[in-house]
């Protein structure tokens, strides 16, 4: 039985496992994945955020029934955003979508936690805002400007959540043309070392 001949496309001598070639074509593969994989360190730096937050608002409030709520809502987002982070670090485009609707979850829980806190200001002020409405001289000075924090808290967060949403379904596009135009050895690679990755 004789050997046959290494094609051209073989790896030659020490020259490692890939060719001249499919190095260069990893490399431009590994370039064009940069832009995505933005997105999975904008959500470890979310991710990681929330769950502090998240944290402190289970520590802090424990005597308190809306802040546990809060709290592990905020540790909910804070999974999936980390999940998410870690799908699209594998090229899934399921993995921006999830993160795309995780930050639409958490407009809702902010937008939910400020309304109700607006409704309790306004109609069963604390004893703290009482007080300081008394110093003032100013019946309902106070109170609504309180509401009016809640207010611009909704609206912060629905132009900044919005906007993390939109940046991370824009992603799902680009990682479905990604995968359908970058071989399938390629693919596995990357994929093989995404936890590398920062």
């Amino acid at each position: 039985m004789t050997a046959r001949p290494p094609s051209d496309d073989a790896p030659q001598g020490d020259a490692g496992p890939l060719t001249p070639g499919q190095q260069a074509e990893l490399a431009a593969a590994n370039e064009r994945a940069q832009k995505i994989l933005k997105a999975g360190r904008v959500a470890t730096f979310n991710g990681w955020t929330i769950g502090t937050f998240g944290v402190l608002s289970v520590l802090l409030g424990l005597g308190s029934l809306t802040a546990l709520v809060v709290g592990a809502g905020l540790l909910v987002v804070a999974w999936n955003e980390l999940r998410g982070r870690n799908m699209v670090r594998r090229f899934d485009p399921a993995g921006a979508r999830l993160l795309g609707r995780n930050q639409l979850g958490l407009m809702g829980l902010i937008i939910a936690y400020c309304l109700w806190s607006i409704y309790g200001t306004l109609h069963h002020p604390s004893e703290t805002i009482r007080e300081l409405e008394q110093v003032t001289g100013g019946p309902g000075s106070v109170t609504h400007l309180v509401a009016w924090g809640y207010a611009a808290v909704i609206v912060l967060s629905m132009l900044l959540q919005g906007f993390n949403a939109r940046y991370y379904f824009a992603r799902v596009a680009q990682l479905e043309s990604y995968t359908r135009s970058t071989p399938g050895w390629i693919l596995q690679l990357q994929r093989a070392t995404s936890g590398l990755r920062q």
